[in-house]
């Protein structure tokens, strides 16, 4: 599993509640952070290139892109170039989105990579044409994250900014699809009000992975705990300091973050 980040996390923390026996290895690629406002083309081939470094070194049975941006612009250039299943966080987001609007009326917010891609826009249009599609890229959010500020003044500043048209548009229901933007759940549920339903795309992609893992008969049935890892190719202690923080003491094991600098 990979993102560019912390965000991914949030889908770590979901595949390891539902599959306690699956090994897991966590790349956040955070010496090259962010992802939202980078080219279409570097966030392929950083993905690639870390495609290709967990196989190298870790043989998975299957990679899940922890990452909306990258699962935007590189997820189809990804599963043709690997021998593995590729997971991506797009699709399991929007069909826990399409279950929960009752007024068909939903929104879509995440990076400017993200919303720029019409990956979104394309895929809703494809699985529930009836159903109207706002969208809003929220530049800054990831950043605030990033630095362990979730609940400040300025992050609901922010929000009631960027949030605004979506508030005008009367949705009902919210996808965040970014990984960092559930941390960021209480200042956006304020903004958008009670009767908007917020959805993470995590627990929907953690339930894709086991049923991928079922169909190829790769599921570890075992008793045993699988083991979970976590690298970053940034500072590690600042990674696993900040992951502590954000998923709090029931989060993943993160005392020995490993380094991996490019």
């Amino acid at each position: 599993m990979f993102d560019s980040g912390f965000g991914g996390l949030t889908v770590a923390r979901a595949v390891i509640d539902l599959l306690p026996n699956e090994n897991l290895i966590y790349f956040a690629d955070t010496g090259r952070f962010p992802y939202g406002s980078r080219s279409a083309a570097e966030v392929t081939d950083f993905s690639n290139q870390i495609a290709d470094l967990l196989l190298t070194q870790h043989r998975p049975k299957l990679i899940v892109v922890a990452c909306n941006t990258a699962s935007a612009v590189a997820l189809g250039e990804l599963a043709a170039r690997v021998d593995v299943p590729v997971i991506g966080v797009l699709r399991p987001g929007l069909e826990s989105l399409l279950k929960v609007t009752v007024t068909s009326r939903v929104a879509v917010i995440a990076t400017v990579g993200t919303i720029a891609s019409g990956a979104y826009q394309r895929l809703a249009a494809q699985m529930a044409p009836q159903v109207e599609l706002s969208c809003a890229a929220c530049p800054g959010f990831v950043e605030f994250v990033e630095r362990g500020e979730t609940d400040s003044d300025q992050v609901r500043v922010l929000a009631q900014r960027l949030l605004a048209p979506l508030r005008e548009a009367k949705v009902d229901a919210l996808l965040l699809a970014c990984t960092h933007y559930p941390f960021l759940a209480r200042p956006i549920a304020e903004v958008m009000g009670r009767d908007v339903v917020l959805v993470s795309s995590a627990d929907e992609t953690a339930f894709a992975v086991q049923r991928t893992l079922r169909s190829l008969g790769q599921s570890r049935d075992c008793e045993e705990v699988g083991t979970h890892r976590f690298v970053s190719s940034g500072d590690a202690d600042s990674f696993a300091r900040l992951g502590r923080i954000l998923l709090g003491s029931n989060g993943p094991e993160l005392n020995d973050v490993e380094c991996h600098p490019w």
